[in-house]
């Protein structure tokens, strides 16, 4: 099986991506795969989707993506959410508006029996959370892959489902089952929410699958936030992980 470095929800965060991907060649993996949400809340969306236009094989489309380029009906976002999307919108170059537009909602990867999407393999349009044991049993009903890849929430989870059907909880790594099934929760690269600020990624080698977590420069980060206007409740939560 190949190796792959997985990340999502990078929202327009230069220097943890930075950081992850520089993490990640230390880790030789053989392909990097990305989950959606390029944009969204940071303050380099150009840069962003540039890098990873060259560094992922694959690239999917996450909801502040689309709602950027208005694919998504972000009414419902959050107020600073949709602050943040109108000021990215304003700044996308068109080339980057395109990329945002063709990119798609699932893929899959043959080898590794890989299921990607950025939200939740059932309904993947309507931006449903995967968060707990529940949620997850829910979701394994809807991917025949041995293993589904989300983002979304911005907390890592991973879930082994059974031949039975009982899902067990991992913290931060799993050894993989013959008989098991899996769904794994990355993490967010740009905006954690775990309480821990430092930025999230996953490795898939062999049969483990490692969350993995790596510091960055997070005052350089909120420095061009302030500058760019965005809201102070953004800027804030970077450094809680929250």
């Amino acid at each position: 099986m190949p190796s792959y470095a997985i990340i999502s929800d990078v929202h327009a965060n230069l220097e943890a991506l930075n950081a992850v991907l520089q993490a990640g060649e230390k880790e030789n993996v053989d392909e990097l795969l990305f989950l959606g949400d390029c944009v969204g809340y940071g303050p380099d969306p150009n840069l962003c989707i540039e890098m990873l236009y060259t560094s992922a094989g694959i690239l999917l489309a996450g909801n502040h993506d689309r709602g950027a380029v208005g694919l998504t009906d972000i009414s419902s976002f959050n107020p600073h959410a949709r602050l943040a999307l109108n000021w990215t919108s304003d700044t996308l170059t068109d080339h980057n508006k395109t990329v945002l537009k063709e990119l798609p909602l699932i893929a899959s990867v043959a080898e590794g029996n890989l299921l990607l999407v950025h939200a939740s393999p059932y309904e993947p349009e309507n931006w449903h959370y995967i968060t707990n044991e529940f949620t997850a049993f829910t979701a394994f009903r809807f991917f025949q892959e041995r293993i589904c890849v989300v983002g979304h929430s911005h907390r890592p989870l991973i879930a082994e489902q059974s031949v039975e059907g009982s899902i067990t909880l991992h913290p931060e790594r799993v050894t993989l089952n013959d008989r098991g099934r899996y769904l794994v929760n990355v993490g967010s690269v740009g905006q954690p929410r775990d309480g821990n600020p430092d930025a999230a990624y996953a490795i898939f080698r062999e049969n483990t699958i490692t969350i993995k977590r790596v510091p960055y420069d997070i005052v350089v980060t909120q420095k061009k936030m302030k500058k760019a206007g965005l809201s102070e409740y953004l800027i804030n939560r970077l450094a809680a992980g929250r």
